[in-house]
Formats: structure tokens, C-alpha cells, sequence
């Protein structure tokens, strides 16, 4: 049986590779490199390499992307509907895990956890000071969302069982919100300067690249901590590079960054107000499950010629 052929982000996890196993031929990102290939069929994409019009140019055979994700922000959408070729991801799968991701930085960060661990494993905690490594609390705080969509309002659900104060900024004001929520929409300078938490979970576009910078950083109030589920490019990294080591914000929590990683050398590195975790937010055994099953799905039905599960563009 000859095995519809694929270009797929290498190496890609176990549990993908069995679901595609003797159903697609999986081969390298860069084979043919630089040449038309009129046999590939289907993109499967983690994210991590651009899918622009001159790689889709390269297969006139194309039938599907596949993004094993939600993101979408490295697949040109509009060069795939102009050849007419449906885009997969997968939302609504990773909203619970992610939102938990954001949790988890805000709580390591009001509550200095990973100085905490560090120190508690070292010589120089020989004892029990009530004085030393306060944080800060989160519950009864207010925290403001930015990018009240899928994950966000997850979030705001977490945030409720904490006693926060939830505020939200998006395009526009939602009017679909559950009336026990009690989230309320305010301008972006309002939430910036009212926030204890700031937490970005909106998409990057064109319009969201750079969002936080050295302005919106000082609409911050200093005891305010910044935590970024979205993507690393909806913050202006040397702008918060450089308020986190003037302490002109308390901290930061990310789960993203731009570029990702780091440099090995970067500044950001150095210091101790700030929490990077290596974009986990996804990052369960469930989650990542459901994930790549979706994924897996929407790639065999596009390439059969059939209506994706799950359908951005």
C-alpha cells in the first residue's frame, strides 16, 4: 500500500509516531530541501519551523497542515486559503492544563517557591527564620487577564477559588460571561495599573507583538507580577529584561519567551525575580495526549480528502 507522504517537525513524540504508524510516511522538514516535491501531501507542525507561502509553493500535492497545538501564528494563513488548503490545531484540549500553568507561575512567584527550594537544599539554611523570604499573597488580590478567550476564561475560574478580584481586557467587551465569574472589562491602561497580577493569554498577531513594553511595564505597579502564557512575542523582552533588574515590577512568571529559549548568556537569566519555565503549559500526559490524537486525526482526514476535525482556516 503506498503511504500518503508527509514533512513532519522531527523528532516527534512516541505516542505521535504510533498513531501514524503505517498510515503516513513520515519524512524529515528539510527533505527535499530548496526543491518542488509534487508527492508530499501533508504538514505536520509543531510549531517550531515557519510554514510560509514559498515551503507550501514547494508542494503542489499539498492537502492539509496540521498543527499540533493552538497557536497558529507561524502558518500563514492566508497563503493556505488562497491555495485552499485547510489548517488543523487543537484548542479547547490544553485550556484546563494551561490555565494551571498560569497558577502555578503566579503561586511560584508571590510566593518565591524556586528561591525557596533553592535555598532550602543549600549549606546556609542550618534554620527556621519567620522573617526571611516573604512573599506576597495572591488571594484576595486582583488579577487582570488579558485575552479573554478560551484559556483566560479558565483562569478567571481559578482565579475566583483564590478570592481575586478579576478584571479582563480584550478587543471588546464580552457579553457571553457566566454571571458567577464576575469578571469585569476595563481599558488596557486600567488593568495594567490595578493589577497585582497581570496574565497574558491572548494569541500573537500583528496587532499583540510587543503588547507589554516599556510603557505598559510602567503602568505596572511595582509589587505587580507579569505571567505569560501566550507567546513570547507579545512581550517586549529588553523592556522587561530591563524593569525586572531595575525592580521596577516585582516579578515575572513565563512560560514563553522571545526568542525560545534564551540565549544561553542572556541577562534575564541572572536574576531572581523572574520564573521561566520551558513552555510546559501543555505539558501533561492527558493533555499532550489529546493533543496529538487531534492533531494525528486532522492530518489522516485532510489527507483523505475529508473535513478536519477541528478547522482554523
Amino acid at each position: 500500500m503506498n503511504l500518503s507522504r508527509i514533512i513532519a517537525d522531527t523528532p516527534l513524540a512516541e505516542n505521535i509516531n504510533q498513531l501514524l504508524e503505517g498510515k503516513a510516511e513520515i519524512l524529515p522538514w528539510d527533505t527535499p530541501a530548496g526543491e518542488k516535491d509534487d508527492l508530499i501531501e501533508g504538514i505536520y507542525t509543531y510549531g517550531h519551523v515557519a510554514v510560509d507561502d514559498p515551503l507550501m509553493e514547494r508542494f503542489p500535492g499539498l492537502k492539509v497542515i496540521s498543527n499540533y497545538g493552538v497557536g497558529v501564528d507561524h502558518i500563514d494563513l492566508d497563503a493556505a486559503r488562497a491555495r485552499e488548503i485547510p489548517v488543523g490545531n487543537t484548542p479547547d484540549v490544553l485550556n484546563g492544563a494551561t490555565a494551571d500553568m498560569a497558577m502555578a507561575l503566579l503561586l511560584a512567584a508571590s510566593r518565591r517557591i524556586i528561591e525557596g527550594n533553592t535555598f532550602a537544599r543549600s549549606p546556609e539554611f542550618t534554620y527556621y527564620d519567620p522573617g526571611y523570604m516573604l512573599g506576597r499573597e495572591a488571594h484576595s488580590s486582583t488579577i487582570g487577564i488579558i485575552g479573554l478567550g478560551r484559556i483566560g476564561l479558565q483562569i478567571a475560574r481559578r482565579a475566583r477559588g483564590f478570592d481575586m478580584t478579576v478584571l479582563y481586557h480584550n478587543r471588546n467587551e464580552r457579553t457571553d460571561l457566566p454571571e458567577d465569574l464576575g469578571a469585569t472589562y476595563v481599558s488596557m491602561d486600567e488593568l495594567l495599573e490595578q493589577s497585582d497580577y497581570v496574565i497574558l493569554s491572548c494569541p500573537l498577531t500583528a496587532e499583540t507583538e510587543k503588547l507589554i513594553g516599556e510603557r505598559e511595564l510602567e503602568l505596572m505597579k511595582p509589587t505587580a507580577t507579569l505571567v505569560n502564557v501566550a507567546r513570547g512575542g507579545v512581550v517586549d523582552t529588553a523592556a522587561l529584561t530591563a524593569a525586572l533588574e531595575q525592580g521596577s515590577i516585582y516579578h515575572a512568571g513565563l512560560d514563553v519567551t522571545d526568542p525560545e529559549p534564551l540565549p544561553r548568556d542572556h541577562p534575564m537569566l541572572l536574576l531572581d525575580n523572574v520564573t521561566i519555565a520551558p513552555h510546559l503549559g501543555s505539558a501533561t500526559e492527558q493533555t499532550r495526549q489529546q493533543m496529538a490524537e487531534i492533531s494525528v486525526e486532522n492530518l489522516l482526514l485532510g489527507l483523505g480528502g475529508d473535513p478536519l476535525r477541528v478547522r482554523v482556516s
